[in-house]
């Protein structure tokens, strides 16, 4: 695709965040720590298997293609002039980045957080009734209308390739895959 040219492939962390339990939102940290192959020390959602509720429930075996979602900074102003007041954390995200277009990177791109850790996209967080449940009307406007481009607007997810310690100001790097342009799948 040509518009792999345009994407940026440098940015900085914002926020991050972490949860011991299933909420929706997360509180922010001052840092926190990455594990190859679990996710987030620390967060609900880390480990080798799916953490996701409704998933772990069906299929507890599957492999955590979840372990850590991103979102971008900057959906937060988009959903700030369509009147919604959301933070970082409050959707859930555990990185917050700002100069990096997360959903519209390929499955396989690399994102370099900090000066160790490795993240690889696995696919688009699908919105789910939780986010209404948030702030009502919200997941509307978290969907897309286009029919290019990536379906949901809320953030990627992926899996940890290599730990190490994230925390605000730190820079954020992509590594696009070298052969694919494979768009994210919804997770």
């Amino acid at each position: 695709m040509s518009h792999a040219l345009d994407l940026s492939l440098e940015g900085r962390v914002i926020s991050v965040a972490a949860d011991r339990g299933h909420h929706f939102s997360k509180p922010p940290r001052d840092q926190i720590v990455l594990v190859e192959g679990h996710g987030v020390e620390g967060d609900a959602h880390a480990g080798p298997f799916v953490r996701h509720r409704y998933l772990a429930r069906r299929r507890p075996r599957l492999p955590n293609l979840r372990q850590v979602h991103l979102i971008a900074s900057e959906r937060f102003a988009h959903l700030r002039e369509a009147g919604f007041a959301v933070a970082a954390g409050d959707l859930g995200e555990n990185i917050t980045t700002a100069g990096v277009d997360l959903e519209v990177m390929p499955l396989g791109t690399l994102i370099e957080l900090g000066p160790t850790a490795i993240i690889e996209l696995t696919g688009l967080r699908t919105p789910c009734v939780l986010i209404d449940r948030f702030r009502a009307g919200l997941k509307r406007h978290l969907l897309s209308s286009a029919e290019t481009g990536p379906p949901f607007k809320c953030g990627v997810l992926g899996v940890v390739r290599a730990g190490g310690a994230v925390a605000a100001g730190d820079t954020a790097r992509v590594r696009l895959p070298p052969t694919s342009f494979e768009t994210l799948p919804a997770l």
